[in-house]
């Protein structure tokens, strides 16, 4: 449909169905032409499922959660369901996904995914499996961890290590086939409306080569082997079951025009450098039948202003048949207060609808973000024809650049008790303050009140910790090289629960330290100091003080 005529027929319908109660809402939903998407992400359980070994609370929990986007205006979500090359689903490729048991390979007793579609499909909502296609654990290299139908442990020559995490190697040919493979999988048995990547591809800033730059063979034949592996998954769908549509959300900046005069006006992380993603070509190409670029900024935003990325992105599917969904990051306080503002300078483009990250986010009403959301979606009029451009919004102050320091970072063990037991912690002294690693702490804390998740977020170079979350890592504490050596200042950033922390913090052996009594602060956990016995007490039960 003519993406103008879609949106007049769409503000026929919000005119017409803004006045229904809550109780209609489900019809709403169904109706809705444009995409009105969330994404479900499975990964640490970040949206679902919040419990184990137990089928119906599952069930009952998504059901919960599909109605509560669903009376938002929603009409489609995007689950994650292969997040480290696992599934969500009856495989015969991939092991059972520890989320449903706590254990990887251990049939959860039921199909998830066949009841999630079914739920889904019953409220008139599409269901788009998301596959995460590289990824194999989002830390530690120990295959023996895995569990032995992992195609990674029977297969160790397809994968590639790097900063702690194992990947399968995008330019390994059985690689290609396994994932082309998997996807066939799961189009063949399964009813949905979609596959779905997300923007993970080689790992982050993966190193070159002595001498290769990032516009050298090496970098382009990496980009090759992604684009081979997106051209073959998107022909295995369509000569599988034509009707299932393949999407990419890739990173939101593919180059900026300082790299490329074709680029957009940013400064931010490349895709096309970052991860040897070339999303521009997937769309010249027709190997997609949606992007939705993670444009994750707020207006105004001095690197990477919100609708300067908007109308790139439009005139990058202009005269092709790719439909164009924004990725909106309502984790962001600055993006979610702001959501219908950004909703609007969609209206304005080609623009064929929203999908927001993630479920949590919205559910928990950031910023009033849900509101906004569901204000829109019931009383908004898309104009019919292209609205003329406002002014620029004045950019925002760019965040102080971090000053990179390199200093003598002296090994040492702390004497630690966690609620009165010893723990052994490998630290680091610089500058007379020890610095632990936060995977540690979390590891020393996990069942407690003050339990927390930590992952690397590789889109948005920063680590995520979700309080609450029990942590789950098949790396030790004494894993690495250990020894006297140098740090220098992290330039990774920190979010807890979503929300940007400024907390100092230095690089060791490619790993992030921090202050303990910064990360104590953070997750409001008590410590004290034992002069006599030169001991640190954590104690969770307490408060920080």
């Amino acid at each position: 449909m003519n993406r103008f005529l879609k949106k007049i027929c769409t503000g026929i319908l919000c005119g017409v169905l803004g006045v229904v109660s809550i109780g209609a809402q489900e019809a709403f939903a169904a109706d809705a032409k444009e995409m009105r998407a969330v994404w479900i992400s499975t990964v640490y359980s970040a949206d679902y499922p919040s419990t184990t070994n137990n089928a119906e609370a599952q069930k009952n929990e998504f059901i919960q959660k599909l109605e509560q986007a669903q009376a938002l205006g929603l009409n489609t979500v995007v689950v994650q369901v292969r997040p480290k090359g696992d599934a969500l689903y009856q495989s015969d490729l991939n092991p059972w996904s520890a989320v449903l048991t706590g254990a990887q390979g251990t049939n959860p007793g039921y199909d998830p995914m066949a009841f999630m579609i079914a739920e889904a499909h019953k409220r008139g909502m599409e269901f788009h499996a998301w596959m995460n296609p590289y990824r194999i654990t989002t830390s530690g290299t120990d295959v023996s961890a895995l569990s032995a139908d992992n195609m990674a442990r029977k297969h160790p020559d397809w994968i590639l290590t790097y900063n702690g995490a194992m990947y399968y190697d995008p330019a390994n040919e059985e690689v290609q086939q396994y994932i082309c493979d998997t996807v066939k999988e799961v189009v063949e048995k399964y009813d949905v409306d979609a596959i779905h990547f997300d923007d993970y591809f080689y790992p982050s800033n993966y190193p070159l080569p002595e001498g290769e730059t990032r516009e050298g063979a090496v970098a382009q034949e990496r980009r090759d082997n992604v684009d081979t592996l997106i051209k073959k998954v998107y022909q295995t769908i369509k000569n599988t079951k034509a009707s299932v549509e393949f999407g990419i959300s890739p990173m939101g900046i593919w180059k900026n025009s300082t790299s490329d005069e074709a680029g957009s006006a940013t400064r931010g992380s490349e895709g096309y450098y970052t991860v040897y993603g070339d999303a521009k070509k997937w769309v010249e190409k027709g190997w997609v039948d949606y992007i939705t670029p993670q444009i994750y900024w707020e207006q105004g935003n001095a690197y990477a202003d919100y609708e300067t990325l908007v109308k790139w992105w439009s005139d990058v599917v202009e005269g092709t048949d790719v439909k164009l969904y924004i990725g909106q990051g309502i984790y962001k306080d600055s993006v979610a207060k702001e959501i219908a503002q950004e909703m609007q300078v969609n209206e304005k483009y080609n623009v064929d609808g929203s999908m927001f990250f993630s479920l949590r986010d919205l559910l928990n009403n950031r910023q009033g973000c849900a509101d906004a959301v569901k204000a829109y979606y019931q009383t908004a009029t898309k104009p019919t024809e292209p609205t003329t451009p406002t002014e620029p919004t004045t950019p925002t102050e760019p965040e102080a650049p971090v000053t990179i320091e390199k200093k003598y970072a002296y090994a040492g063990r702390a004497k630690v008790t966690v609620n009165g037991k010893a723990v052994d912690f490998q630290t680091y002294t610089i500058d007379d303050y020890t610095y632990f690693k936060l995977r540690d702490v979390a590891g020393a804390v996990n069942g407690t009140a003050k339990q927390f998740q930590t992952y690397w977020d590789e889109s948005k170079q920063a680590i995520e910790l979700f309080r609450g979350v029990p942590y789950s890592s098949s790396v030790s504490g004494a894993a690495g090289r250990y020894g006297d050596t140098y740090g220098t200042t992290s330039t990774a950033k920190l979010y807890c629960d979503g929300e940007r922390k400024s907390v100092s913090a230095y690089t060791i052996n490619d790993y992030t330290y921090y202050k303990l009594r910064d990360l104590a602060k953070l997750l409001d956990m008590g410590v004290t100091w034992e002069e006599g016995s030169a001991t640190i007490g954590i104690n969770t039960a307490k408060s920080y003080q």
